[in-house]
């Protein structure tokens, strides 16, 4: 017999199956960097020009930048789960596309393709974490994400350095290939978590996403912490179909600041020379003395401490807060980044450090810090914008490194030292992040109006195999809550009906 998880164990299940989405875009990153200095990869593709290496390693993002503007709105139709299933399948065909290619232009195209699945796995696995998440785990859970995208990279690099000792084609093509493998366990994983709880609402599946909420809380269908996280994302849901206006100029102009902050936080983490590294740590180190495979296993090195470094965020995030963590970050990856311009070896320095700071908090900052009705466009934004950055980065580097040599990584240091000066409460105007960090995410947004919503009781009722994948429950209601909450026109509780509150939730007749 099964056995069904609920509670702590659950909610790690999912944010450790959540990070193997981040895992695919960190091995899609990292798998390059490995196979472009290889014999063969180099004699296939008839020696490949610097500006050919950087298209062929960064156009990746240009296709991640065009999903992960639309992600956040397939998200809002189709679910989180099946977006996640979506952009696991492109991910996969890419890879096909890559491991099969035939010259230049066909591995470009599989770049392009991967990255529309890369795109949407960005954008959607931080809000589907978010929703899932409490707020006391909430900050943790998204660290670990990122530890999963960091060990993502570190795998890459690894099997880049084991493949190099086949003595074919193979030495490169196996590594693209193990792309596929990674794609199908997600997209056969995707249709065995639960369905974020808000987007069920949002759907008015309501008993489905009250199971959810059971489930997350325990098992146990009178948990109180369980109903009233309920009755705190119906309202929400209540309050976010009565804004007026939810479009990206609306957002702007309302919040211009957190928008700012959003975007800011993503194109520095960029800017601050991480995939200088990430994309072209073997040509570095081969810089630095290390020729060959020699290069590929220092990067391997590399990218495990580089794990290793983001796990002490998990702890420190809640405790020291965001802004501490990314402001300490700056300064050693300034200084580390400034030496690199004459000390190779110091590599090893400065990766720990972005690891453990502005690795994981940009991706933190966006679904905290951006109110309900335009936390998707919010999330969308930032992300297109890291994957700009990344895309600018990454094509750009192998032509400055020959172009301005060594001062290339003092030009980063000056990226560190601006985002460390960036007090982004002044520049931005104040957002309130420090009461971001302390709050649930589905209490943003609250009314101040007293909570009247009552949860579905789930022990009256007998929930069948539709409802545990949350899919189907609720659709048998004669009437959804909107119909119901029109109905009471002529209650004495017309007023509250008119400010989009209603007094009682579904019951399960």
């Amino acid at each position: 017999m099964a056995v069904k998880l609920v509670g702590q164990p659950l909610l790690y299940t999912i944010s450790i199956f959540a990070s193997l989405g981040v895992f695919l875009f960190g091995y899609d990153q990292g798998v390059m960097s490995g196979i472009i200095t290889g014999p063969y990869f180099k004699a296939f593709f008839h020696q490949p020009t610097r500006y050919e290496l950087g298209t062929m390693v960064a156009i990746l993002e240009i296709g991640a930048f065009i999903t992960s503007i639309i992600a956040g709105r397939i998200g809002d139709i189709f679910g989180r789960r099946k977006t996640l299933f979506i952009g696991a399948l492109v991910f996969t065909v890419g890879g096909l596309c890559q491991s099969l290619c035939s010259g230049f232009t066909s591995m470009v195209f599989g770049r392009v393709i991967s990255g529309f699945g890369v795109g949407f796995l960005s954008t959607i696995v931080p809000i589907y974490q978010s929703e899932i998440s409490p707020a006391d785990h909430r900050g943790k859970l998204a660290c670990m994400e990122f530890t999963g995208n960091v060990f993502g990279y570190a795998a890459s690099v690894w099997l880049d350095y084991f493949s190099s000792y086949i003595e074919s084609d193979w030495s490169w093509r196996f590594p693209l290939f193990f792309q596929c493998v990674i794609g199908t366990i997600l997209m056969i994983g995707s249709c065995l978590i639960p369905e974020s709880p808000r987007w069920l609402l949002d759907t008015d599946q309501d008993r489905a996403g009250m199971r959810v909420l059971v489930d997350l809380n325990g098992g146990d269908a009178r948990n109180e912490k369980a109903r009233q996280e309920y009755t705190e994302i119906k309202e929400a849901v209540l309050d976010d179909r009565l804004a007026p206006d939810r479009s990206y100029l609306a957002m702007w102009t309302r919040y211009r600041g957190r928008v700012l902050l959003a975007m800011s936080a993503q194109a520095f983490a960029q800017l601050n020379g991480i995939n200088v590294i990430g994309y072209y740590a073997p040509l570095i180190f081969e810089s630095a003395g290390w020729i060959g495979r020699d290069a590929i296993l220092m990067t391997g090195i590399n990218g495990t401490v580089y794990v290793f470094s983001t796990i002490p965020t998990w702890y420190l995030v809640d405790e020291w807060g965001r802004r501490f963590i990314l402001l300490s970050g700056s300064v050693v990856m300034a200084l580390s980044l400034t030496f690199m311009g004459w000390f190779l070896y110091l590599d090893t320095t400065y990766t720990p450090f972005f690891g453990y700071s502005w690795g994981p908090i940009p991706w933190l900052y966006p679904p905290e810090i951006m109110p309900l009705p335009f936390r998707v466009k919010g999330v969308s934004i930032s992300t297109a914008t890291n994957w700009f950055f990344n895309y600018l980065v990454g094509e750009a580097t192998p032509v400055l490194q020959d172009a301005i040599r060594w001062r290339l990584y003092p030009m980063h240091a000056c990226f560190c030292v601006m985002s460390f000066i960036l007090d982004m409460d002044e520049l931005f105007g104040d957002v309130g992040l420090e009461d971001h960090e302390n709050q649930s995410l589905v209490n943003s947004e609250r009314s101040s109006i007293q909570r009247a919503l009552e949860p579905p009781d789930l022990t009256a009722i007998s929930l069948g195999d539709d409802d545990e994948q949350g899919n189907h429950v609720g659709k048998s209601y004669s009437a959804s809550w909107l119909d119901r909450l029109l109905a009471l026109g002529k209650s004495s509780s017309e007023a509250r009906s008119n400010a989009g509150y209603h007094t009682a939730a579904p019951n399960d007749e």
